[in-house]
């Protein structure tokens, strides 16, 4: 079917909301990380769905935090200059009847730009229904959204609804990203975020937060199908590195295994993992650093 309609749609909200897990919901597969650990998404995830004559392409963004280091501030800015040049934006929020900080920061953005806005309460599964009145009311009152919509992102209560209620949000024009694209993320960058996923869901406190993923090889070998990567895991300190790496090698080890299973799943092939652990100092706090690794 010919697309007839395309535009650009933000997801903004506080850390852990379900910005990533919505994105998943979107698109029907997995190319965002999900944990439920603060400032999981560092990056601006493009995320492209086509559903009839149309072509939604959604900007799934880190959550607006306090920053504290160099790409904290980065994130933060990615955030904020998401809400410019789009045509419309997902405020999403927990089905909680009080505005925090965040949320009344991107309000004031969005109103300042005078750019349309949805709210959607996500994480409905976890309340009792009647409770959801009080939330869109306290919101109601606070900016003046087109539309609000409740959701579950976890088990897709709602996603379908959301989709016909962003529909007319998208200006007449062709399709921005080709049949059957689904994300602008390099295949490289998106296996290198499936093993940073692993450090955070086996990882406890601030250590899978001070870590950075590079892959230093992506190969095919030829003839056989098999993907050859080589992954270095960067951490800041060599306290770090020891519980990274395990006693005899045992955390590394479920670490690749569970993140080889999630990359042959995305990649459709057989994958050869290999995982290293470095120590880079503050990398957090290095320009240099973050470009290389591909964060900025």
């Amino acid at each position: 079917m010919e697309i007839k309609k395309s535009g650009m749609l933000s997801i903004v909200g506080r850390p852990n909301v379900g910005k990533s897990t919505l994105t998943n919901a979107l698109v029907g597969e997995k190319i965002a990380i999900v944990t439920n650990k603060p400032q999981t998404t560092r990056n601006r995830i493009c995320a492209v769905v086509d559903r009839g004559e149309c072509q939604f392409v959604f900007l799934d963004t880190p959550g607006l935090h306090k920053a504290r280091t160099r790409l904290g501030d980065y994130m933060v800015n990615v955030v904020r200059e998401s809400v410019a040049d789009v045509d419309a934006v997902l405020l999403l929020v927990e089905p909680i009847p009080h505005i925090g900080g965040p949320e009344a920061e991107l309000m004031g953005r969005i109103q300042a730009l005078k750019v349309p806005a949805v709210l959607v309460i996500n994480k409905i599964d976890t309340v009792e229904k009647e409770k959801l009145l009080a939330v869109m009311q306290t919101y109601q009152e606070a900016h003046d959204f087109q539309a609000i919509v409740p959701i579950s992102a976890k088990t897709g209560e709602g996603v379908e609804e959301l989709l016909d209620v962003l529909e007319p949000f998208l200006p007449e024009g062709p399709q921005l990203f080709p049949d059957g694209m689904v994300t602008d993320q390099p295949e490289r960058q998106v296996c290198a975020e499936l093993i940073r996923e692993k450090l955070l869901l086996c990882l406890d406190k601030e250590i899978p937060h001070g870590t950075a993923v590079e892959l230093t090889k992506f190969s095919e070998r030829t003839g056989s199908g098999i993907l050859d990567i080589d992954a270095t895991i960067y951490c800041e300190k060599e306290s770090h590195k020891g519980i990274l790496i395990g006693r005899g090698g045992a955390m590394l080890k479920k670490i690749s295994t569970l993140a080889r299973r999630d990359i042959e799943a995305f990649m459709g092939t057989k994958v050869f993992l290999q995982v290293f652990v470095k120590v880079k100092k503050n990398w957090r706090d290095n320009p240099n650093f973050i470009r290389d690794v591909g964060l900025v």
